[in-house]
């Protein structure tokens, strides 16, 4: 079984990217489950979501506290949360950020990406705050190699209503901008 945890704020849509990574594995023929994590928090809170992926049923109903992904849709979040909390040695970091210089990890795979800078450029917001789940669903299904890209536009198109075309252009930036972090800067 894969597990992942989200990082993000109200508004980001974090809780929508783990449902659309879960539905895109069942496309696939596998188990997928999404799960959010927030209380009564307002726009711009911390929030979190979980996926478990698998090739067999799953009957686990609880948070993912030990996951082999965490994607951290807002890195301002690093100074609030202890997103690596429980991360499985070895285990696989996504962070929306254009520049990785200044976070410090050890131990883990780290890739990156301005989601942010994707959302803006294709005009995703809503309330004046950047819409960057769909970038980060794409660089997340990438890295963690879990379901493919066909797979993820299937469940944006089977459940985005407004601007599809932009949130599936916003997967597929995503998955093509990621890069994996190899302690170097890039440029």
């Amino acid at each position: 079984m894969f597990e992942i945890r989200w990082h993000g704020r109200g508004g980001q849509g974090v809780v929508t990217a783990a449902k659309m990574l879960a539905l895109a594995a069942v496309m696939e023929g596998k188990y997928g489950v999404a799960q959010p994590f927030f209380g009564a928090e307002r726009r711009g809170a911390p929030v979190m979501a979980f996926n478990r992926i698998s090739n067999k049923k799953i009957r686990i109903k609880s948070r993912v506290y030990n996951p082999d992904l965490v994607a951290v849709v807002d890195k301002t979040l690093f100074g609030i949360v202890n997103v690596l909390q429980g991360l499985k040695e070895g285990g696989t970091v996504v962070i929306n950020t254009p520049d990785i210089e200044n976070l410090e990890f050890s131990g883990y795979t780290i890739w990156y990406l301005d989601a942010t800078g994707i959302a803006l450029d294709l005009g995703l917001k809503v309330a004046g705050i950047p819409l960057v789940n769909m970038p980060m669903l794409g660089a997340v299904s990438r890295a963690s190699g879990i379901v493919s890209l066909d797979s993820v536009k299937e469940a944006v198109k089977d459940q985005i209503r407004q601007m599809v075309d932009k949130n599936i252009e916003a997967v597929e930036r995503g998955w093509e901008n990621v890069k994996i972090y190899r302690g170097e800067r890039d440029g």
